[in-house]
């Protein structure tokens, strides 16, 4: 550990300036991040005095393939953004964990307590609670510390803040108390326990496990436990375009219903075969038997089953395409997810509120602006939110003018693909 001030000075006189660059992959990122790391620090130093600290990171997630496949232990293509959540953090003498962060106020938990609590149901402390609660019982150390937390990746924005949020709680436990040895896999898993369990929020593995593992990814979710992690070393900067999220500024607030009735009529499905989750389902009996599963089921599940069976195929051939250099097949293949995820997930909008279509609108206006040069589709949950693109370089700035003439300044994001998920960055 080293004391604020030193991390303060070190910072302004461009010691930390290469491990800035090297997480964050934009030189241009280096003058931002130094003045947002010293103001932590100060914010730190201003409410606890000069103590000696050390500083986490953990990113935000763009689904690049795999639209609704995690929950149904399939496979996606994933990637860490340089937009994180940072913390500055020590740990205290008791048990007691008083987690601050920017806008928000303080997070108090008391590890004495590590089962889940009704009265934490829907809140961050259950969260810490569980996520503790995870790696003690896995054999691993934790304890009370006091941390000042500030984010840049944006809640709602479909990137996954509250995935970020969970994984610098765990490296904050796993550097802290455990010299930085807890897998960031396991830190993954402990995360969406947390989630499933002490949250009480039921969501696949996608979001946690892309933000503690950190660059291009496909996983394998078949073995949640262990899920196979091929890791895909390349930039689409290489290929001269551009990842872009979008938001539409629509409302994520009633539409609980919707997110959770894609699962559940996957899993419907899957049923009448005696199984699961359609990762288990033999594709071959599925189609030889779909007139009586309309019939018992209905349309929709049908259609969102189809959609989970191509579009896991899919993400091998995108992933395949990549690691080819083929970026234009690679391209197709994004487009026929966006298109399956509007026909047959039914995900772009909701049916009962047709008057507010912003991701079909995204979708549209994107498509014109990039006549046939880049791509787009729905980008994570879907139905209110965001978009993804992938736009030609030399588009991008007429690309966000255009879109941001639709939905505000600053509603279109340029994203860098991060190298690292949770991390100890000084």
């Amino acid at each position: 550990m080293k004391t604020i001030q030193s991390l303060i000075t070190g910072l302004q006189g461009g010691e930390f300036d290469a491990r800035l660059l090297d997480v964050y992959a934009d030189q241009a990122a280096v003058p931002q991040q130094t003045e947002r790391y010293v103001k932590a620090l100060e914010h730190f130093r201003d409410r606890y005095g000069e103590q000696e600290v050390e500083i986490y990171s953990a990113p935000g997630r763009s689904e690049v393939g795999g639209n609704h496949t995690d929950h149904q232990r399939g496979k996606v293509l994933t990637a860490s953004v340089a937009l994180d959540n940072i913390a500055v953090a020590m740990p205290s003498s008791d048990d007691q964990i008083v987690l601050e962060s920017e806008g928000y106020g303080d997070i108090v938990v008391d590890l004495s307590v590590l089962t889940p609590v009704e009265s934490e149901i829907n809140t961050s402390q259950s969260l810490i609670r569980g996520i503790a609660a995870k790696l003690k019982d896995a054999g691993w150390k934790i304890g009370g510390f006091k941390a000042y937390m500030t984010g840049n990746v944006p809640g709602g924005s479909g990137l996954s803040s509250s995935a970020a949020f969970e994984v610098l709680v765990g490296n904050i436990f796993n550097g802290l108390f455990n010299d930085m040895q807890i897998d960031p896999v396991f830190i993954a898993v402990a995360s969406q326990y947390a989630e499933n369990v002490f949250f009480g929020k039921q969501s696949g593995l996608q979001d946690q496990m892309a933000s503690s593992v950190g660059g291009l990814n496909e996983i394998d979710f078949e073995n949640n436990e262990n899920p196979k992690i091929h890791k895909i070393d390349v930039d689409f900067a290489s290929f001269g375009h551009s990842l872009c999220i979008v938001d539409t500024k629509g409302s994520h607030a009633d539409l609980s219903d919707e997110y959770s009735a894609v699962p559940i009529e996957m899993r419907s499905v899957a049923a009448k075969f005696g199984k699961t989750v359609l990762r288990e389902v033999d594709e071959a009996e599925f189609y030889e038997n779909i007139a009586k599963l309309r019939e018992e089921l209905g349309d929709r599940p049908v259609l969102r089953a189809i959609h989970f069976f191509e579009e896991n195929k899919r993400v091998d051939k995108e992933a395949a395409a990549l690691e080819s250099g083929d970026f234009e097949a690679f391209k197709k293949l994004v487009k026929a997810s966006g298109d399956s995820s509007y026909k047959f997930l039914q995900n772009v909008y909701v049916g009962r509120i047709p008057e507010e279509q912003g991701v079909s609108i995204g979708l549209a206006v994107s498509e014109v602006l990039l006549a046939g040069k880049g791509v787009c589709r729905v980008h994570g949950g879907g139905f209110a939110g965001t978009i993804q693109a992938f736009v030609p370089n030399e588009m991008v700035p007429d690309y966000k003018k255009g879109i941001e003439h639709v939905f505000g300044d600053g509603s279109c994001y340029v994203f860098k693909v991060r190298k690292y998920g949770g991390i100890k960055v000084i």
